[in-house]
């Protein structure tokens, strides 16, 4: 077995593919330690760490577990009744925070967990917020925001200590493309990264492009574009490989797939409504119904486009009146029909026969007048999508009447606010983002008229149907918003292993 060693794990994606890896019937890594210091995605990576203490198939309390979709307590649900495998899951996953006062007990547990003598590989990518557009765009905004002493920008040296203390054989270190740009004191701190990797003893390369010469490979020769490689969303990401100099093979590069659309991964999913945001005590789908056709009526008085207005008018009539959708919070028991859109590598990937019911997938409630922009949206990406071409409208093209009553609102900013993940292509990123609204993320069917659930963009992802998240709604989005897409590590895994056989 070869050990793997995960900081700055989150959920637990790049753990999850690589450690699913399989050549000659066997998995050759075993996941030793994963670090990460947030307690609801702790929660969710010591739970899959518990799944894989058992290697004949998942116990049956498991699958009641995460039937119930409320989780949060898996000591007296599971715990108790597998101890053997509850303590190996704790001792795999832990929570704390990398730095000073940790690293004595990170190193002796290295120590303890790995034979550093024998060749091992470490994974992980340092937090990204400092790093990303969004999040600098942000720091600007802050008078007294200094980069160069906001302590993130240098969480990767912690990373680096621990390469250079117990060389690892490999390493892989994800991050934003933000990475690419960002700067500390006037310098390029990407550069400064890859200059302390190959001092540390190690070769740098891209898994998308191969090394031509001794010569720094180009930064953006590191950017992974996911939908060439069969992930169904265009999450372009900074991966960077290295392999210790004393290692004489090559890595390959990964190898470009048939794209993966939104609708082979989420179309089987059951159908449902979101909720009321205002009105909690007549949350029904009756009351869904007649809120959407409420607050629509203004702009489909004045809406020109009659193909539009027709489509609109359509759904209203005949998908959203009497059509009684759940939001999911009551447990999805019927599992049938699962699969049945998506190529058969893809449905092998997800399904698990012994799932009770459909996870972590419920809707959360929604503005009143959000839910007309949703239907207003969805319906128009149907009626103007082409092959290859996105078609979400922009806030140019909303009816007077939907448009939010923001004070930029005309200003020529944030035109693309409200964005449909469509189904004839791969969605756009899945970010953290998605837990603070649904504006980026609204589902393609204009009869369900909502943003994607945990469950779909799980999906997006390319996390298994059987991968619970713990805590709650809000964490569960966050959690699958800053993970590693697994089917991508699981390819990683490959690279990796065809370097140490």
């Amino acid at each position: 077995m070869i050990p793997v060693l995960d900081l700055f794990a989150g959920p637990g994606g790049l753990a999850e593919g690589i450690s699913a890896f399989i050549t000659d019937e066997n998995k050759p890594f075993d996941i030793r330690l994963s670090v990460e210091k947030e307690s609801s995605a702790w929660r969710t990576l010591r739970l899959r760490a518990f799944t894989r203490q058992f290697k004949n198939g998942l116990p049956t309390e498991y699958y009641e577990y995460i039937a119930n979709n409320l989780g949060n307590n898996p000591e007296e649900q599971l715990f108790k009744k597998y101890p053997k495998q509850a303590e190996q899951a704790n001792k795999e996953a832990l929570q704390f925070t990398l730095g000073d006062d940790c690293n004595r007990k990170l190193d002796d547990l290295i120590k303890e967990r790995i034979d550093v003598s024998k060749n091992w590989v470490l994974i992980g990518g340092p937090p990204c917020q400092a790093y990303s557009l969004v999040g600098r765009a942000r720091n600007k905004g802050n008078s007294e925001y200094r980069a160069e002493n906001d302590l993130r920008h240098f969480l990767y040296r912690e990373y680096l200590r621990i390469i250079k203390e117990f060389q690892p054989a490999v390493f892989i270190m994800e991050n934003v493309k933000g990475i690419l740009s960002a700067k500390v004191n006037g310098e390029l701190i990407f550069y400064r990264i890859l200059e302390d990797f190959e001092q540390a003893g190690y070769h740098i390369y891209s898994m998308v492009k191969k090394r031509q010469s001794d010569s720094m490979p180009d930064p953006h020769d590191f950017i992974i574009c996911s939908e060439k490689y069969g992930i169904p969303q265009e999450r372009h990401r900074v991966i960077v490989l290295g392999v210790r100099k004393d290692i004489e093979r090559k890595p390959g590069t990964l190898r470009e797939q048939e794209k993966v659309i939104v609708e082979q991964v989420i179309g089987d999913l059951p159908k449902l409504r979101s909720g009321l945001s205002k009105q909690q005590n007549n949350d029904s789908s009756e009351a869904w119904a007649a809120v959407i056709q409420d607050e629509i009526k203004l702009a489909l008085s004045s809406m020109e486009n009659q193909s539009l207005k027709k489509k609109i008018e359509e759904t209203l009539a005949r998908k959203l009146q009497g059509n009684s959708l759940d939001r999911g919070i009551n447990v999805l028991k019927s599992t049938k029909g699962l699969y049945q859109n998506m190529p058969a590598k893809l449905a092998e990937w997800y399904s698990d026969e012994k799932l009770l019911s459909v996870i972590n997938h419920d809707t959360r409630g929604h503005m009143n007048s959000d839910l007309a922009r949703y239907l207003y949206c969805s319906s128009y990406a149907e009626i103007y999508s082409q092959v290859n071409t996105r078609s979400s409208p922009r806030l140019n093209d909303f009816p007077q009447e939907l448009l939010p009553a923001h004070k930029n609102v005309n200003s020529g900013k944030f035109v693309d606010r409200f964005k449909v993940q469509e189904k004839h292509l791969p969605a756009s990123t899945i970010t953290s983002h998605i837990s603070k609204d649904g504006h980026y993320f609204i589902h393609y069917d204009p009869a369900q008229c909502r943003s994607l659930t945990v469950r779909e963009a799980a999906r997006i992802q390319t996390f298994p149907d059987n991968y619970f998240f713990e805590g709650t709604r809000t964490q569960q989005y966050v959690q699958v918003g800053n993970a590693v897409p697994p089917l991508l590590a699981k390819q990683i895994a490959g690279i990796i292993y065809n370097l140490l056989i």
